[in-house]
């Protein structure tokens, strides 16, 4: 059976009153208001006549680095679909282009539903082919970027990774009470079996998502491993060439001191004078110089 469809884009009270079918919890219609900060919880609830969910689209801004959570919200019952698309403060709304087609086709309400998670399940995949591209572009310049700009990127990855990945999984135990039967209006009358096998569809997108976003997890982990790692190798280098310059002092140092002795009489030969002494100083430093080289400690 077909359903009709309506979508509102940050729309007031009173069009949702008017939009929205009879009967709808006051608690609902105040989510549904209320302007998105990106950080809702996904859901999918049945509250008698009819079902309310909420999903977050993530889109990959790959030039700001960040991911912008675009909410849509979705009340439906078994003749009537309301979208409800929020802009987010800094990007532009989802967009309802997966469920025009189906719409003008005569679509059912489970379809529509299923349309627009099966929109929302994809983009995480996309969240992952972008987040494999800032990992490898942080692993090629590990090196060459100064290291707080490598902490900050890979606190700002780990954040994403980890957003992404709650919202994932709370889009997919959404998406499982469908495909167990859990959530349905009547005699499965909104989610009827071959739309419950589109939804197992989702789920596995969803699964799949999920994988891959802790495979991401654990490439950061790696990257930021390595980080450490180059972190200790400069550390040791600079220790090196410490030590290497101490050593360089150490011996003219003391021929210095030898020299510095004041006993009248004792030192008048030739071989005490101040020309035997810079010698001596820039023999032992030669000498040293050679043998850290030769040992291969610089």
């Amino acid at each position: 059976m077909s359903a009709r469809w309506i979508d509102l884009l940050d729309p007031t009270r009173e069009e949702l009153l008017t939009a929205l079918p009879a009967g709808v919890d006051p608690e609902v219609l105040d989510a549904l208001a209320a302007p998105s900060d990106g950080h809702n919880r996904p859901l999918l609830e049945g509250h008698g006549a009819y079902v309310w969910g909420v999903f977050l689209d993530a889109r990959p801004v790959t030039d700001e680095d960040r991911i912008s959570y675009r909410e849509v919200d979705v009340v439906a019952t078994p003749e009537l679909v309301v979208t409800v698309r929020k802009t987010p403060g800094n990007d532009e709304p989802w967009d309802p282009a997966p469920l025009e087609t189906p719409a003008a086709e005569g679509a059912s309400a489970g379809e529509l539903v299923f349309r627009l998670v099966d929109d929302v399940a994809e983009s995480f995949l996309d969240v992952v082919d972008a987040a494999d591209a800032e990992i490898d572009e942080l692993e090629d310049r590990i090196e060459v970027w100064p290291s707080a700009r490598v902490r900050r990127r890979l606190g700002d990855l780990r954040h994403d990774l980890l957003h992404a990945r709650r919202t994932v999984g709370a889009t997919r135990a959404a998406v499982r009470r469908v495909v167990d039967k859990r959530l349905d209006i009547g005699d499965e009358r909104l989610f009827p079996e071959p739309v419950e096998r589109m939804f197992a569809d989702t789920y596995e997108t969803l699964f799949r998502a999920a994988e891959e976003l802790d495979v991401a997890r654990d490439l950061l982990s790696s990257s930021r491993d390595y980080h450490q790692s180059v972190i200790a190798e400069k550390q040791n280098d600079i220790v090196k060439t410490l030590t290497v310059i101490a050593s360089l002092v150490l011996v003219p140092s003391l021929v210095v001191g030898f020299y510095g002795q004041n006993f009248v009489g004792a030192f008048n030969d030739f071989y005490w004078t101040l020309g035997s002494s810079v010698g001596l100083i820039l023999a032992s430093t030669i000498v040293q110089l050679a043998l850290f080289r030769w040992r291969r400690w610089i």
